[in-house]
């Protein structure tokens, strides 16, 4: 079964999803709908598939079977440039070559729009500009790449993938090994962009306390499923987190953030 919670057009539907390693299943008959002007975040423990699931979701892997529908098309019949126009994606770790600016850096971002190599219209410029506008990036955009920092590079990469003008934002643990500030700034401005630009942000993360003051929804993974699909409230319970992590936590709403907070209390496995 779909499930969905209110947001905007649907975007994307996964069908019976199963998917695995050679011999390894990671995913088993998983179904799910993202829709837009929400803020999805794919929790669970290591090993439970939620790479595997943003993977499948941006065709990077293929699913052994069920069916991935992008705009109610599917994806397996666009091509890479189609859907690039449509899904941009933030990996855990992306090369960039060390010789190239920011400013130059975002501007690949308008690849999939480009018939021939790289142009320069001035609907490009326009887009670009937007993006580093958004970020903030406004006054490291002459750097080099190579002389920013994690965080800094981070933000670059964000900017690159908004200059794509997506209609999806997928993220795979954007905010690891960032501190705290960066943490924030990122997961702010995405969560803007899914209010204010009507995106579908889609994120793997393993912090469960910014995952709910951040995200409108949760997906959590457990044994090759998804044990719970809903609000930070539903997902988010005593019970959930000791089956999916062996944990026994307390789960409380901080006062000053006025989102859900989890403590954990036992971390012996069950």
């Amino acid at each position: 079964m779909v499930v969905t919670f209110g947001g905007g057009k649907n975007m994307i539907k996964l069908f019976n999803i199963s998917a695995s390693y050679q011999d390894f299943s990671v995913l088993d008959n998983v179904s799910l709908e993202i829709s837009a002007q929400r803020f999805y975040g794919i929790i669970g423990p290591n090993g439970a598939g939620k790479t595997t699931l943003l993977k499948i979701m941006t065709r990077v892997k293929r699913p052994e079977s069920g069916e991935v529908r992008l705009l109610d098309k599917d994806i397996r019949g666009l091509t890479n440039k189609t859907i690039a126009k449509i899904m941009a994606v933030v990996p855990q770790s992306s090369f960039i070559p060390p010789l190239f600016t920011v400013e130059e850096v975002v501007a690949m971002g308008r690849y999939p729009f480009q018939n021939f190599g790289f142009s320069d219209t001035k609907e490009d410029k326009t887009f670009v500009e937007a993006a580093i506008e958004k970020t903030g990036i406004h006054a490291f955009r002459s750097r080099m790449i190579s002389e920013l920092s994690g965080g800094q590079r981070q933000e670059v990469i964000i900017a690159r993938a908004l200059a794509q003008t997506p209609q999806i934002l997928m993220l795979d643990e954007p905010t690891a090994n960032l501190d705290i500030k960066h943490q924030m700034k990122i997961l702010g401005l995405t969560a803007s962009l899914v209010k204010k630009d009507g995106l579908a942000g889609v994120m793997v993360i393993h912090d469960l306390n910014l995952a709910a003051r951040f995200c409108d929804q949760l997906i959590l993974l457990h044994d090759k499923k998804i044990l719970a699909n809903g609000s930070p409230e539903t997902v988010l319970t005593p019970a959930h987190l000791k089956i999916a992590y062996g944990v026994d936590t307390a789960v409380m709403e901080n006062p000053l953030t006025r989102s859900l907070e989890v403590t954990v209390l036992d971390s012996e496995a069950a």
